[in-house]
């Protein structure tokens, strides 16, 4: 299979989770006898003594089924709580000892730090004759946000959150530039959290203005067309103490004025009597109309409602009624606006929708046809159009009127992202990045199809040493899963087995996409390999592969990981005892289920900030969104699937366990903490073996975006020296 070739947008979307079940604790949950959350045990023979922790009696009736929650007090928030706190922090302690005698761990932090020690652009956005773009010199904790006047021009520094903070843990979250290039809004977020606080910038004497707008959330930014001010989605404000746990509903949205107080900001959409939905806004790129688009959970279906904005007062109309179809708009031209739907087309089609006249139906511009149309944008003239095959995406340039001008020239195998651009000017930038090759930039004009370097990296060693093999392998139930393995190319010509961890996510219509990471690399260097699983349930084939790994379909997804792990043994990639298993969020939850499903099959396992138990999810923050993948706890169908599979549930007291180290941060308010607390205290508990089964948990962070370099390389540094430990990778301070 060749490798695959990937375009991306930065579409709205919420990042979120996903799970499966295994049969056998399906049965024991229906059968109406309790599973207990874990077993108390003698301490392990292997010279770790697990802090004591306190065990409730607490047991509750799910449809007739008694299900234990001792760990319920981790609930509380350890930012708050002293218990929870001394708790967290006697884990912290007892995690950090361990892993400081792990040899090697020094060794992958110094190479980490070497391999992100190259400047890094980020692709740049135009308004007016200004450019900006990000620009990290390399160990930057957080990436700077520069401004050129034309192309050409001498890069100036605008924001700098490296000053923000002591620690580093304060980040520039999303940016957007007034139409002009005048202003600048952005989002300020604090220790990872999902919170953000927007303030504008003044880019021409690079003053922060007084305006300060709180409580945002899932929110994109939409500046009107005159840059007076812009649209904004946010919550009420928690109640004290509750803002990193409580659940998120009833979002509004808002307009705000430059100049002035965020009390004074106009009430734009609200629908309190349905506070399930979400609403956001976007504005064409010629500043006539506003869409709001609203959505109730994960799943890509939205109701639209459209303003003009002449400077008079906001007035919306129902443009597509319903939570029926996905509806993205990529663009408008007069009163025409060019949408990418699902509506009588499962692979998606190109429409238009006339915003003089709601509720007329859509007209055909691009048909639909076998391969997904998975996204596009209005640049200039011209549309370009992502289209999804088995193997790989390709980018086409498409005319106003639905005519194929030609592909869109990409540098190579891997993904392209950006592509932004406005009606009438061909000027759009796109990142191109492989698995071995970091982000390099480049400038496109859709009226010559002409593509220029703008930014490389130097690389601190050579993609050509490194090999990147498409596989397929056959799941359970016969369907060809592929697979993407890395490895030096002297191993792949040796067909020589080595230490291996395999990544996996499988869920929320979320395709794996070549990319490049740098604390991989490092373990590559070493000799190790890495294989990346295409599992169902993902967005990498569209919607039959999506809904093949969710709701009752969810142990497709395992049974996926689970068939890979034992490709990879019996084709001779990694050895018997050298595999380690790697997940993040929705992963995390995948590696805690596979874990417990086949215990035996996996030396280490690397659970990070995963969903860990499915019957209390949707009770914190944005976890309500994800029952359109996991199905509701509170649902008397879904609850025996959802119990079946759940890690915290399912640890099972007598089976031999790998090594576990559990990953989570404070505040980390998308997947919160407590649900890798519960599973790390259920799995001391149990008796599992005399491997460790450690918890780690970072201060100051949260879910992954904004996190400090230092601290990324300090916890990748702690996971794979661990795996490295238990997959028996020979860590060298200077590698191959």
């Amino acid at each position: 299979m060749r490798a695959l070739r990937r375009l991306i947008w930065p579409l709205p979307a919420l990042l979120a989770v996903i799970a499966a079940a295994p049969a056998s604790a399906v049965a024991a949950a229906a059968s109406g006898d309790a599973i207990p959350a874990a077993i108390d045990a003698t301490p392990p023979d292997n010279g770790l003594h697990y802090p004591l922790t306190r065990r409730q009696d607490l047991v509750e009736d799910h449809f007739g089924v008694k299900v234990a929650d001792p760990y319920r007090w981790l609930e509380n928030d350890v930012r708050t709580d002293p218990a929870v706190r001394d708790w967290v922090g006697r884990e912290n302690d007892l995690t950090r000892r361990y892993i400081d005698d792990l040899p090697g761990r020094d060794a992958l932090k110094t190479r980490m730090q070497a391999l992100f020690a190259h400047g890094r652009f980020t692709v740049p956005r135009k308004a007016g004759t200004r450019y900006f773009y990000g620009y990290n010199k390399g160990l930057q904790n957080q990436t700077p946000l520069y401004v050129r006047e034309g192309l050409a021009g001498e890069q100036r520094l605008l924001l700098d959150p490296n000053r923000w903070a002591r620690d580093g843990a304060s980040a520039l979250a999303e940016w957007t530039p007034s139409p002009d290039g005048r202003f600048l809004a952005y989002g300020v977020q604090d220790a990872g959290s999902d919170w953000r606080t927007l303030r504008v910038l003044d880019v021409d004497s690079g003053k922060i203005l007084d305006d300060k707008v709180e409580w945002v959330k899932f929110s994109q930014t939409a500046w009107d067309g005159r840059g007076e001010g812009f649209f904004y989605s946010r919550y009420a404000a928690p109640v004290d103490g509750e803002a990193y746990q409580s659940t998120n509903s009833d979002q509004q949205l808002y307009y705000h004025r430059i100049g002035t107080p965020q009390a004074q900001d106009q009430l734009i959409y609200a629908t309190p009597d349905r506070p399930g939905l979400s609403h956001t806004a976007q504005v064409t790129s010629d500043g006539r109309w506003l869409i709001v688009s609203s959505f109730a959970g994960m799943d890509p279906r939205r109701e639209l409602h459209v303003a003009a904005l002449d400077g008079g007062p906001v007035k919306l109309r129902t443009l597509v009624k319903g939570l029926a179809n996905d509806w993205r708009l990529i663009g408008s031209r007069g009163s025409t606006l060019y949408f990418v739907t699902d509506r009588k087309a499962a692979h998606m089609r190109l429409v238009t929708l006339d915003a003089l006249r709601p509720g007329r139906s859509e007209k055909p511009l691009v048909a639909e046809r076998a391969d997904t149309l998975a996204g596009g944008s209005l640049v200039g003239n011209r549309f370009i159009l992502a289209y999804m095959t088995q193997s790989e995406t390709v980018a086409e340039l498409v005319e106003l009127d639905g005519r194929k001008v030609g592909d869109v020239p990409l540098p190579g195998m891997g993904t392209a992202a950006g592509f932004g651009g406005r009606d009438g000017d061909p000027e759009t930038f796109f990142s191109f990045s492989g698995f071995v090759t970091p982000a390099s930039i480049y400038r496109f004009d859709t009226a010559s199809q002409q593509a220029q370097l703008f930014a490389q990296p130097d690389l601190p060693f050579n993609p050509a040493d490194y090999g990147v093999e498409q596989v397929s392998y056959p799941s359970k139930d016969g369907t060809l899963i592929p697979m993407t393995i890395l490895r030096k190319k002297v191993l792949a010509d040796h067909a020589q087995a080595v230490p291996t961890i395999l990544y996996g996510y499988g869920g929320f219509n979320i395709a794996l996409t070549p990319g490049y990471s740098a604390t991989r690399m490092a373990w590559l260097e070493q000799g190790g390999a890495y294989a990346i699983a295409n599992l169902r349930g993902g967005g990498e084939f569209g919607k039959a592969w999506h809904d093949a790994g969710r709701g009752a379909n969810k142990q497709n997804v395992f049974d996926d990981f689970i068939a890979a792990a034992e490709y990879l043994k019996a084709q001779g990639y990694t050895p018997k005892d050298g595999l380690a298993i790697e997940g993040r969020s929705n992963g995390g939850l995948l590696v805690g289920a596979v874990v417990n499903q086949r215990p035996g099959l996996f030396a280490a396992a690397l659970p990070a900030v995963g969903v860990m138990d499915m019957l209390r999810f949707d009770r914190f923050t944005a976890g309500r969104y994800w029952v359109d993948d996991y199905g509701s706890p509170d649902n008397e169908r879904d609850f025996p699937l959802l119990y079946g599979y759940s890690p915290y549930h399912n640890i099972l007291s007598g089976k031999e366990y790998p090594a576990i180290l559990v990953t989570t941060a404070d505040t980390d308010d998308r997947v919160v903490p407590a649900h890798s607390f519960k599973y790390a205290a259920a799995l001391q508990a149990a008796s599992i073996g005399d491997k460790p089964h450690l918890l780690r948990v970072d201060n100051r962070a949260g879910h992954g975006a904004g996190k400090p370099i230092d601290k990324l390389i300090e916890e990748y540094a702690d996971s794979y020296a661990f795996a490295a430990h238990f997959t028996g990778l020979d860590i060298q301070r200077k590698p191959d």
